[in-house]
């Protein structure tokens, strides 16, 4: 906390508590042999990968040839984005990584660093990215979500975006690249109408990310 110069504000409560941890007057944190643990039995019943692979599954189903791309996707929101759309143009224009009709998963949990003074998540800010860098060729669409149904401090849990995007944006008079300055991604689409509206689904396993090209 010194080190990122967060000791000085930090609540005495807080400090107290570390520095009593520090003298040895409270105990450490539990180690995996501890006593307490003897009752403790952990089960996983699901997560990033189960859900990625769920979705795979389920456009596997559907016709699509399908890739998982990864299940540690981080990085940017927006530059992550501006890849997952850069994927779909080489998709649609050569057939790489995988020849159409094409699906692609990848799952993990991106990062906002905020500028601006807008509304969105992590997940709508991707999005937004991608939808400017998709190309005019038909049947691409690139979709994010929360599997917690939430994306930030947002109703949404995405938000989806195809090649009609940018020119939809246009009529509507939105220039893309301010919403994005603003991180007012959330604006943006619910202007399109374009948001994913799940609510709450009860848990939470990271994001999810699609590119479909047909």
């Amino acid at each position: 906390m010194k080190n990122y110069r967060l000791w000085q504000n930090a609540p005495i409560t807080i400090k107290k508590l570390l520095s009593a941890g520090e003298e040895g007057i409270v105990a450490e944190t539990p180690k995996p042999d501890d006593p307490a643990f003897k009752k403790v039995h952990s089960l996983v019943l699901g997560n990033c990968r189960s859900a990625a692979a769920a979705a795979c599954g389920h456009l596997r189903a559907a016709g699509l040839n399908t890739l998982l791309l990864s299940t540690t996707l981080e990085g940017e929101a927006k530059h992550v984005g501006k890849m997952l759309g850069s994927l779909a143009n080489s998709i649609g224009s050569l057939g790489e990584p995988i020849p159409k009709p094409a699906a692609i998963v990848a799952a993990g949990e991106t990062t906002v660093t905020v500028t601006g003074k807008g509304r969105g998540g992590r997940n709508q800010e991707l999005i937004l990215g991608a939808a400017m860098e998709l190309n005019r060729i038909e049947g691409m669409v690139v979709a994010s979500l929360s599997t917690d149904g939430i994306d930030g401090p947002t109703e949404a849990a995405g938000a989806i975006a195809d090649t009609q995007t940018y020119s939809r944006a246009a009529e509507l008079g939105l220039e893309p690249h301010e919403f994005l300055d603003q991180n007012d991604s959330h604006h943006f689409f619910k202007k399109l109408e374009d948001l994913i509206i799940t609510g709450p689904t009860g848990t939470n396993v990271n994001d999810i990310s699609v590119i479909i090209v047909l």
